[in-house]
Formats: structure tokens, sequence, C-alpha cells
């Protein structure tokens, strides 16, 4: 019968052999990893997906454009490169929107308002007959036949002096009787008390001495001068409005 001490246990022998065996498995393995190529590692953790910081761009076909950054694109317009290419032009500025009738002669409607008493509308107008066929046209205010209907006379009368230019005060007999007349006068000088050429006095069928007080620091054109002195109110108009270009 043997010996316990001839033969070693089971157990002492299957030990060395796995040891062995688990140690060279460690070295395959160890060795299989430092093999494995560049490309299939992972990334470190703190790199960031997209650019890095140096720009540097992987590769890409002489097809397939380029990729950007977010950085890399400018600020939106609102409005795209296509939409802007396919908007129309503006119109260019047309020539002469800017009307020289917005100052001087034109500034106003009318050239001249003429200021009678009623019994002398025929007087009226023949001048202004006289003044409108000239050859510079003037542009008369007539209150029979220029003043809105239903419109207040008063209101009328201060529209009529205030857009026209100049006043011409048909001094008669009628003229000195009627109050309305005399309102008229006193509201044309309201209008222009310093303005010189602007009121022009026709005194027709009155002596001198008859002439209002309240023009006596202007100068009348006579009635009973040549073709009844409605020349020399054209004439004065017209040099009016020369003042104003």
């Amino acid at each position: 019968m043997a010996s316990p001490t001839s033969c070693p246990a089971s157990g002492s022998r299957s030990k060395k052999p796995l040891g062995k065996m688990a140690g060279w498995l460690r070295q395959a393995l160890s060795k299989k990893t430092n093999k494995m190529p560049a490309s299939q590692k992972s990334p470190p953790s703190d790199a960031l997906p997209g650019c890095s910081r140096d720009n540097a761009l992987p590769p890409c076909s002489q097809d397939d454009p380029p990729p950007r950054c977010p950085q890399d694109h400018p600020p939106s317009s609102g409005l795209s490169s296509a939409a802007l290419a396919e908007s129309p032009a503006l119109p260019p500025a047309q020539e002469g929107a800017t009307s020289s009738s917005s100052g001087g002669r034109w500034s106003r409607d009318y050239d001249v308002c003429v200021c009678h008493s009623e019994e002398d509308l025929a007087a009226a107008q023949e001048l202004v007959a006289y003044l409108e066929d000239c050859s510079a046209s003037l542009r008369c205010f007539l209150q029979l036949r220029d003043a809105a209907p239903g419109s207040a006379i008063v209101s009328e009368l201060c529209r009529a002096l205030d857009s026209s230019h100049c006043q011409v005060l048909l001094i008669t007999p009628g003229f000195q009787r009627d109050p309305w007349c005399r309102y008229q006068m006193l509201q044309a000088l309201s209008q222009a008390p310093g303005a010189e050429g602007r009121t022009i006095p026709l005194l027709t069928g009155l002596a001198r001495d008859a002439y209002p007080p309240e023009l006596r620091f202007m100068y009348f054109v006579d009635g009973r001068g040549p073709e009844r002195g409605f020349r020399q109110v054209k004439e004065a108009i017209l040099r009016y409005l020369q003042t104003l270009r």
C-alpha cells in the first residue's frame, strides 16, 4: 500500500497548469490591444463634435461642399441671396418731382383779389377780363364769380386775401358808401400792412380829397388816365410778382 506522501494530491496538480494558462492569456490580450489601429480608438471624452479649435476639417470629396462651422455662417439678413436676386429694383426718381410751383408766384392760388362794391360789379368784371386776357394771364379772384356757394362771406373774403398775392381796391363813390367795402379795405391792409406794391388802390369817379384816409400813405392809380388805369394796375401787379422770384 503506498504511503500518503508518495503521490501528490489532485488539487495540487491542477493549480500549476491553470496559473500558467492565465498568465499566457493575459499576455495575449495585452498584445492584441496594443496592435489596434488608431482609427478604431474612441475619441477622448473632452473632444467636442464638429470643428476643433484649430478649425481642422475632415477630408471631403470634390463633389460635396466643404462643411462649415457654426461660427463661419454670416448673420442672416432676413432675405436669402435668391430672394434678393429675384426682388425688383426700385424705380428711379422721377425728374422734376420737386416742382418749382412750391414757391414764388405759384405758392398762392391767385395773383390778385379785386375788392369792389356791389354797384361797381360791371367795372370790376371789365378789370378782371383785362387782367386775365393779358400776356401774363393773371389769375384773378372775383367774389361773385369765385366764392364757394354756401360758404360764409367773411370766411371767403379772408380766404381770398390769404390765397392772393395782391389786392386791387376799386375805390368809387359806391365803395365809400358801402360798409362792407370798408371792411374789405381794412382786412386787406391787415393782411399786408408793410408790403409795398401788394395793395393797389384804383381811384375812379372820386376827387383826390375823397381818397380814404387809411390809404393816404399809398399811391393810387388814377382811373381817369389811359385805359382807365387798367394798364397801370397790371404793371403794378407784375412788378410785385417779380419780387417773389
